[in-house]
């Protein structure tokens, strides 16, 4: 019923366009642990009324069949500042079409009335004890895209076998319910509340909890720009600072108001590096500020840079952050407990591509460090599962800039990232150290941990299992590689078929999945190298690491090493020109 999309179908049928019909009818969106994430346009190949409908649809019977109290408990729905014109479909649409149909089951739904970022929706459904949240948004994607993101009663996104539940469920509701598009049903309802400001007020008061250095916040010299790159971050991010007692940093004036069309950026994503931050710096230097804070538009990924003192600008890598934010997560709470015995409860989480930094830390300090699969639904979910033993999980991470300092949201969370790491700042600037000074200093206590990462592009899924299948029959049959160039491989680990070279039983103990690639070779040099496939892109990502003991300082003859070991990877593994692989462009 949606005008323009049905307006976009008709025409063409009468152009008789079998070719982009097909494109927009041949497949439906799969939903899987992530949700959904496509386009926005016609047909149930794309985000627009008719999916969500059918989406919500399933997705409520299927809750309906795991929680008897449903009626009385009820969802959260959150949504970000995504619009798509010319097929009408926006995120705060989608949000409304989709508490319509939980409201029109007699299910009580709490609908923020304004864009919030990605964390307090987990946030919300631990908070308010409800049975399921969603998230409308498509995070750093392309501008035309939008998602559909759910989270689990225990506040954290949903694995295996809820995806393929609600995947069911999706496919025998795919009828619109009476009324399902009228979702001006829902303003009247007596099932409808608001959580903005109650959800607002006490966010900020439980990430006080992690303020530990209110009198130098307050005193502080050190000036901060912060970006929401035309996302939803810039409001909160003030707020937090608020609530730490610092200065607001500055915002970046083209960037700080949500604008779906990200005008002023090729990829909304910081993690692109540079490009993502020009205006940043230039403000930066305008207003003599030495930190930028850069969210990505859903706010829940950090991207953090520093001034050099040689006047160049240093973009942490998500494991540096991680090591800092690791450290000072750890630092912090050490100082506040004496006690020596309470170690043994405390937990840090990281997915397995990130950097093993924490693990090292964690050796030398007496904590427990546990690594997940790739992704914050396996450190969420492994994070609850700590806490509902009595353990306290202080900090996870991965790679991709996701951080979790607060146990109070188990995802990424972008907010409480960005004034956690201005709180450290601060409190190094004291001591006349700077961010990068202090990386260094990690370091030199815990071993050098250096880490490379990138990826293929490759819109050919054959070439992509052929690769893999290559690795798999290396040298003759089931024989994976016992070199690469001059690199002695000493260990495999293959999370696709369930090998492990290093368990007594060569059983790998992370869970498995057919339907994804992801093989980890391990060197004799201390190296450690994965290559996997992406859920959510055409691409063939690689992550490599040289892990040197404390003691071994020389970082250039380490990045040298590893710089080697890429290489060979890329030439002997990958085989770009042979496979026909693009590669990341900057």
């Amino acid at each position: 019923q949606n005008p323009k999309t049905s307006a976009i179908v008709k025409q063409l049928v009468a152009e008789g366009n079998a070719g982009e019909l097909q494109k927009y009818f041949g497949v439906r969106m799969e939903f899987g642990t992530a949700g959904l994430r496509a386009a926005m346009g016609a047909g149930i190949s794309h985000m627009n009324d008719l999916t969500i409908i059918q989406t919500t649809q399933g997705f409520c019977r299927y809750l309906e069949k795991n929680f008897s109290d449903l009626k009385e408990r009820g969802v959260v729905i959150g949504f970000d500042a995504r619009a798509h014109p010319p097929s009408g479909g926006s995120s705060k649409r989608f949000a409304r079409l989709a508490a319509n149909t939980f409201i029109n089951q007699g299910v009580p739904v709490y609908l923020f009335s304004d864009i919030t970022p990605t964390p307090f929706v987990p946030y919300t459904v631990t908070h308010l004890k409800l049975c399921a949240g969603i998230m409308v948004t498509a995070s750093h994607n392309p501008k035309q895209d939008n998602g559909y993101k759910v989270y689990w009663e225990n506040g954290a996104q949903i694995i295996s076998p809820h995806d393929k539940g609600i995947s069911e469920a999706i496919e025998e509701n795919q009828e619109p319910w009476p009324q399902a598009w009228d979702d001006k049903l829902v303003d009247s309802s007596q099932l409808l509340h608001d959580p903005y400001a109650t959800i607002s007020k006490d966010y900020f008061k439980d990430i006080q909890k992690h303020c530990f250095h209110r009198d130098i916040n307050k005193e502080t010299k050190l000036k901060f720009v912060h970006t929401s790159v035309h996302g939803v971050g810039h409001k909160f991010v003030q707020l937090a600072f608020k609530a730490f007692d610092l200065s607001p940093p500055f915002a970046v004036p083209e960037q700080k108001d949500p604008d779906p069309e990200f005008p002023t950026v090729k990829y909304p994503n910081p993690e692109e590096g540079k490009g993502v931050l020009t205006l940043s710096f230039a403000l930066a230097e305008k207003d003599g500020a030495k930190i930028i804070l850069a969210n990505d538009p859903d706010a829940d990924r950090l991207a953090v840079a520093e001034k050099q003192e040689s006047g160049e600008w240093k973009v942490f890598s998500g494991n540096e952050l991680g090591a800092l934010l690791g450290w000072w997560i750890f630092t912090c709470w050490k100082n506040q407990n004496q006690d020596a015995c309470a170690i043994k409860d405390i937990y840090m989480l990281s997915s397995t591509v990130s950097s093993k930094i924490l693990r090292a830390i964690a050796l030398k300090e007496g904590f427990h460090f546990e690594e997940t699969l790739t992704g914050f639904k396996w450190m969420g979910n492994r994070a609850k599962q700590l806490m509902d033993q009595g353990k306290a999980v202080l900090f996870a991470f991965e790679e991709a800039i996701g951080y979790m300092c607060c146990p109070a949201v188990l995802d990424k969370d972008g907010v409480s990232a960005a004034v956690i790491a201005a709180e450290m700042a601060s409190f190094l600037a004291t001591k006349n150290l700077s961010l990068t000074q202090q990386l260094k200093a990690v370091y030199d206590e815990y071993g050098f941990h250096i880490t490379k990462a990138s990826y293929f592009i490759c819109h050919d899924p054959k070439i992509i299992e052929q690769l893999f299948e290559n690795l798999r029959n290396y040298e003759g049959k089931n024989t994976y590689p016992k070199f690469c160039g001059r690199f002695k491989v000493s260990g495999i680990r293959d999370l696709t078929t369930g090998y492990d070279s290093s368990q007594p039983d060569q059983k790998a103990i992370l869970p498995t999945s057919k339907s994804s690639q992801m093989i980890t070779f391990t060197f004799a040099n201390g190296g450690v190298a994965t290559m996997r496939t992406s859920g959510t892109e055409p691409k063939i990502k690689y992550y490599s690491e040289l892990c040197a003991p404390p003691g071994n300082s020389d970082a250039e003859q380490l990045k040298k090493e590893l710089d080697e070991l890429v290489n060979a990877l890329e030439k002997h593994f990958f085989q770009p020109e042979k496979n026909n692989l693009q590669r990341k462009t900057e």
